[in-house]
């Protein structure tokens, strides 16, 4: 039996919602599907929720949404990293508003450095 790490079904929406958009790489990273546009993280996926990169500036209102949680590691909250559950993203207009959110910061945000070899 093969043990997914990533929810598959939302991998496949997220694909199918960014297929007219150039420049976009799927990478396997945090225990899941990371979804890099222009360089840049813009979504992962994982096994029970969807990780958006927003505008630092609207995270506060975001977290607010159902099923929407700022993402935390280690005790800290990270401004722009925001947890959606499979719940939250269920119909077309939430997860609509989710993949215009990270698209929309995607275009302003900075890429992280590259490491040298």
């Amino acid at each position: 039996m093969k043990i997914m790490a990533y929810n598959e079904k939302i991998v496949n929406r997220i694909r199918e919602a960014l297929i007219d958009i150039p420049d976009v790489e799927e990478k396997k990273m945090f225990r899941g599907i990371t979804f890099m546009v222009d360089g840049k993280m813009c979504i992962s996926v994982g096994k029970d929720n969807v990780m958006f990169r927003i505008d630092p500036v609207l995270h506060d209102i975001a977290a607010e949404r159902f099923g929407a949680t700022s993402m935390k590691m280690k005790g800290r909250e990270y401004k722009g990293y925001i947890n959606v559950t499979e719940e939250g993203i269920k119909s077309k207009k939430d997860f609509d508003y989710w993949i215009g959110l990270s698209l929309d910061f995607n275009s302003r945000a900075k890429a992280s450095p590259k490491k040298k070899k």
